[in-house]
């Protein structure tokens, strides 16, 4: 039985009570007139008279509680209602949602058969594609497989510099070099290298551009270039053509560092483990610098060994190098082409041709050579810090002069190469000892007051460089490096064409150097040198002091000349 039905039951049960109850009471003043008219009613009158209102008690309390009842009932029953009335409102939403759904799902199924057949269409697409990347990536691959293989680098360096030196007028210019190359294994067998420089043409001892000419572009030349054949089968032997870095163990005291030779380089190399040695390295090398239609050839013929030992924190390799010089005489006759003079001459028969070649080093002076008949200057000597070796002079029968050197050249230069690690890994322990004897040299006379004095052989150089730390050679962060050097270079131990351009004079000098460098970032260099040295005898033929005139009288003592530079470089 539901709360509807018990409540129906309730309501006709409590009706029928209720009209039992009225009827009675409606009969009472009969009855109470029936009393005044007829004697007391019997005791048990009473007692049904009184279970009559308790019985009457007993139903106003059920109806109370019935009432109670009903209107809980109708709490329920409102309650009900309203549950009815949200159940309703959820199934329209439903409903509306389920419609939704269903519009949703259709463009769904649309969107998927769309979908499916753009698929396929991408697909068709995507495997075109990737049939075509694939053609691709072999290219890439292949491409790649080849400029894997090399290596590109450079560096750009900025340079302020000063000169002085007591009675000359200070010297102040800034400059520039930039280098870029790339070298790498051609195959596996070869290597080779393609490298560009700025720098005057016709002076190979410096890759500087001073910031002058009006603005003018600054020079780039083929700095190197050559072939290294280095087969795999045979990995101790190299066999280089070309321009290419020195390959032997040299210093400034003998060439300039900016100076990259041209020929042949044959080279054996072999690493060992016995006993204290390392490394034991012979090679020959072929280098011409004068190849002419009619005449000999000049050139460079000779031989090095050197040896890489250890014990225990030194490492020490020292190394001896031969070379003979054939033709030099070659580089006293030099046309003002090759040294670029930034002068001409008025006579269209002289090497000038009455044009300007350009920026260079120009003609260097030489003492006692007079210009040929008919021409406005003497001979253009190579040698882009001035010629100071010793020379003389013949004339032929047209009256025209010839320089020669008086003496031939035959380098013999030993090199001991010494690095002590001092338990600080960036601070090693550096010093170079070097000791260069021409063996060929003449005796050099002297003339004082129309007498002649043999001072004899001018052909010993020699000197040291003591550094600590590796900061220049290392791409390390704060590295750093401090040094000193000193050299003692006589008349003609050297060919002067070649000597440092940045010290006093190629030849006949005692020399100073101080340096620093420290490495800001990893690809960022700061240094700094202090050139100091003077001409070491102003009695000779051809010497500094007397072409710049920076002494009163032949024989006299030089002041000091002080070049200062500072670098900024930065390498890629």
């Amino acid at each position: 039985m539901n709360s509807t039905s018990k409540f129906l039951l309730t309501a006709v049960s409590l009706a029928a009570l209720t009209a039992s109850a009225w009827a009675q009471t409606s009969n009472a003043p009969k009855r109470r007139r029936a009393v005044a008219a007829t004697p007391a009613p019997p005791a048990a009158t009473l007692a049904d008279v009184q279970a009559l209102k308790d019985a009457i008690a007993a139903q106003q309390q059920q109806i109370q509680q019935l009432t109670q009842q009903l209107q809980q009932n109708q709490q329920n029953w409102q309650q009900a209602q309203q549950l009815i009335q949200q159940s309703q409102s959820a199934a329209t939403d439903a409903q509306q949602k389920a419609s939704s759904i269903q519009a949703v799902t259709d463009q769904q199924q649309n969107a998927v058969a769309k979908l499916s057949t753009d698929v396929a269409d991408v697909k068709t697409s995507v495997t075109n594609s990737v049939v075509a990347t694939q053609d691709e990536q072999k290219k890439f691959s292949a491409l790649e497989s080849v400029f894997g293989r090399f290596r590109f680098g450079g560096d750009v360096r900025v340079r302020g510099e000063n000169i002085l030196q007591q009675g000359v007028p200070d010297r102040n210019r800034a400059r520039v070099r930039a280098r870029f190359g790339v070298d790498g294994r051609l195959s596996d067998d070869f290597v080779g290298g393609i490298y560009i420089a700025t720098g005057s043409l016709g002076d190979p001892t410096t890759t500087n551009e001073t910031f002058t000419n009006f603005f003018d572009r600054k020079t780039i030349g083929l700095d190197r270039g050559y072939i290294t054949y280095n087969p795999k089968a045979v990995h101790w032997l190299s066999l280089t053509a070309g321009k290419f870095a020195f390959t032997w163990q040299r210093s400034s005291l003998t060439f300039d560092p900016d100076i990259n030779p041209e020929g042949f380089d044959a080279k054996v190399s072999f690493d060992t483990h016995h006993g204290p040695i390392r490394n034991f390295t012979a090679q020959g090398m072929w280098l011409p610098f004068s190849e002419v239609t009619k005449g000999p050839d000049s050139y460079i013929a000779g031989g090095n060994t050197s040896v890489r030992l250890q014990f225990g924190p030194w490492l020490m390799t020292p190394s001896y190098t031969v070379l003979n010089v054939h033709g030099a005489d070659a580089l006293l006759a030099a046309s003002a082409f090759a040294v670029q003079a930034n002068s001409t001459g008025s006579n269209s028969t002289n090497t000038n041709n009455g044009n300007t070649p350009g920026e260079g080093p120009g003609c260097a002076a030489i003492q006692n050579v007079p210009s040929p008949s008919g021409l406005s200057f003497p001979p253009c000597p190579f040698s882009a810090n001035g010629m100071t070796n010793s020379t003389f002079v013949t004339v032929d029968s047209k009256g025209v002069p010839t320089a020669h050197f008086l003496s031939k050249f035959l380098y013999s230069d030993f090199i001991l190469n010494n690095q002590v690690k001092t338990g600080i890994a960036r601070l090693p322990l550096n010093l170079v000892a070097e000791y260069e004897q021409n063996l060929n040299a003449a005796s050099n006379p002297l003339t004082t007051t129309g007498v002649a004095t043999s001072l004899g052989k001018q052909d010993k150089a020699y000197g040291f460089d003591f550094s600590l730390g590796q900061g220049i050679t290392t791409q390390a962060k704060n590295e750093v490096q401090v040094g000193y050097s000193w050299w003692r270079i006589e008349q003609d131990a050297i060919l002067a064409s070649w000597g440092e351009s940045d010290q006093r004079a190629p030849t006949n000098i005692l020399q100073n150097r101080i340096y620093g460098g420290w490495r800001l970032q990893k690809n960022v260099l700061a240094q700094y040198t202090m050139w100091f040295g003077r001409t070491l005898n102003t009695g000779l033929e051809n010497n500094a002091a007397s072409i710049n005139k920076t002494i009163p009288a032949a024989g006299a003592k030089e002041p000091l000349l002080k070049r200062q530079q500072f670098d900024l470089i930065y390498s890629f």
